[in-house]
């Protein structure tokens, strides 16, 4: 006989609405402590959980709880990243700027984006949605969403933050970084300049899925002249300066130092997160794999920055990005040969690996 957690499982395709509310909201707890309860009869519960997002808000707020916590499994991740009819439900509701459940939506996109199944995002053509995005590509659609919708500008009930981890998470392979650095049609820019401005926001999330996806970005060496001119990407300036504390340096340095960065207030603070500044000094790490990404920082004086960022941090890891960087800044020019041979082979002591959006795990609702 079925127990009566078992039941109550049963429940969610029940007919009955405040039965089926009733139901979500008893399990939202059981989708941590005992995930497999929904993973009975070939993942039926899971099937009734798809549909529940679509059901009035309330319900469908507590299924995309317990679907966001499901997804830490490997086979409900690689059930719902395959599914294309729940994708574009997903895409359907995230893109309603009236969608009061839209951020967390954006929490499950985070997480569905761990599976590679995934990049079909990249793709994907559907109808543009109105009041949120001119074009028919569903990546170009979330990116607007991200970019206009911060701060609740788009939804009054969301800020969009976590689709920073599906954007870092996408940008991990090669095509998905292609996305990032090309030209787009429909607003004829390049979506990782649209990801810059938000080096220094307020959102934690939002500071570390664009942080990841920047550095990721810079894997692509191609790419470099045009992340480090003035007149294109223009990125030095938008790394360094969560990097840059309330640190005087001498006149002749300072003078030298990218515009931004001249006449900082004395309350300037560094990214209070030691893990997106570690991100940040990897990715100045990947810029200065050519001899011009390394000439221009220096020209720019970023040694002193990050001696200073090496001085007042005092987290081993950001030490220990610091120390490889001045390494290679610092290094005589005589062996470029030899010092583009390092960064080229993917060394785990010179260069670092590519970033997820959420490193340490999935996110979850408790």
């Amino acid at each position: 006989m079925p127990t009566e957690l078992e039941e109550l499982v049963e429940f969610l395709h029940h007919g009955n609405t405040q039965i089926r509310q009733i139901a979500c909201e008893n399990l939202v707890g059981f989708s941590t402590a005992q995930p497999e309860l929904f993973k009975r009869q070939q993942l039926l519960p899971v099937r009734d959980l798809k549909l529940l997002v679509r059901d009035y808000a309330p319900i469908a707020k507590n299924a995309l709880t317990i679907l966001i916590n499901l997804s830490a499994d490997d086979e409900v991740l690689t059930n719902l990243a395959e599914d294309d009819a729940f994708l574009e439900t997903l895409l359907l509701k995230i893109t309603n700027i009236k969608e009061p459940n839209a951020d967390d939506f954006a929490m499950l996109f985070a997480n569905l984006s761990k599976s590679n199944k995934m990049e079909r995002l990249l793709d994907l053509k559907r109808q543009a949605p109105e009041g949120v995005s001119k074009s028919s590509n569903a990546m170009d659609q979330l990116m607007d969403c991200f970019v206009k919708g911060a701060e609740n500008g788009l939804n009054k009930r969301a800020t969009f933050d976590y689709l920073s981890y599906l954007f870092a998470d996408l940008s991990k392979s090669e095509v998905g970084r292609a996305y990032f650095t090309s030209r787009q049609e429909y607003d004829d820019v390049v979506p990782v300049t649209k990801l810059t401005v938000f080096t220094e926001h307020k959102s934690t999330i939002r500071r570390k899925g664009v942080a990841s996806t920047i550095k990721n970005v810079a894997f692509d060496v191609p790419f470099h002249p045009t992340l480090l001119s003035e007149d294109e990407a223009n990125i030095l300036p938008y790394i360094l300066l969560p990097i840059t504390g309330p640190e005087e340096y001498a006149e002749e340095e300072a003078l030298e130092m990218l515009p931004d960065l001249q006449l900082l207030p004395p309350d300037k603070q560094r990214d209070t997160d030691t893990s997106i500044i570690v991100t940040h000094i990897e990715t100045l790490l990947l810029l200065t794999t050519t001899r011009e990404g390394r000439d221009r920082m220096r020209a720019v004086q970023v040694y002193p920055i990050i001696r200073e960022c090496h001085l007042h941090v005092n987290n081993e890891d950001v030490r220990d990005a610091c120390d490889r960087l001045v390494q290679v800044l610092m290094r005589d020019e005589e062996g470029e040969d030899k010092t583009s041979q390092l960064l080229a082979e993917n060394a785990t002591d010179a260069l670092p690996t590519a970033a997820s959006g959420d490193d340490q795990n999935v996110v979850e609702i408790f």
